[in-house]
């Protein structure tokens, strides 16, 4: 389908059940139904080695590494799911995004949108520092409307597996994925 804007959507956790993966997977599925034009790809990053400069060779990358910057490439817009470790982004998420930062950088130029869950502030800090870290790697984000989701109060947000079940939750995603598409749209000189 032509015009269909490809968000790659990411998540900081790696844990089966994570909220942040479930944030992700209601955002494809909301793709599927309710937003038109959109189309969500989750990338798992698990696989990817850590950052270490020894594993580049000629100016190439390790397979699962290379596969993975091919994604970022082909995307035209990213959608992060941040959880807050210690106040900031994952290990494993700033893990992929320098992958992608090695020369030459395949997050440049790009519109991006983030979404997290979590106690307290709902990961709101991770929010602030993955912000900074688009500044250096030449992401552009997205600032309303912004999406932090405490887990924790009542009512549920989450069923067992890590769904979201929470239709207003549900609703504030949907309204983060227009306007990503209304940015990635602009950007691209189409709005």
């Amino acid at each position: 389908m032509s015009g269909l804007i490809k968000v790659v959507a990411l998540s900081g956790s790696l844990r089966k059940a994570s909220y942040n993966t479930g944030l992700i997977r209601s955002a494809i599925e909301l793709s599927k139904s309710v937003v038109e034009g959109v189309e969500v790809e989750y990338v798992d990053i698990s696989n990817l080695p850590l950052l270490n400069t020894d594993l580049e060779k000629e100016g190439t990358y390790p397979a699962e590494v290379e596969a993975f910057r091919q994604k970022i490439l082909g995307a035209d817009s990213f959608l992060f799911a941040s959880p807050e470790y210690n106040y900031s982004v994952s290990a494993p998420l700033k893990n992929a995004i320098d992958w992608a930062s090695r020369p030459p950088n395949v997050w440049a130029r790009k519109p991006a949108a983030i979404v997290s869950v979590g106690g307290g502030h709902g990961g709101a800090k991770s929010h602030y520092h993955l912000r900074q870290i688009g500044v250096f790697i030449d992401l552009h984000f997205i600032n309303k409307p912004e999406f932090f989701l405490n887990a924790f109060q009542p009512p549920a947000k989450f069923n067992g597996d890590g769904d979201l079940i929470d239709e207003d939750a549900r609703n504030k995603l949907k309204e983060i994925l227009l306007s990503l598409k209304a940015f990635t749209l602009q950007l691209q000189g189409k709005n």
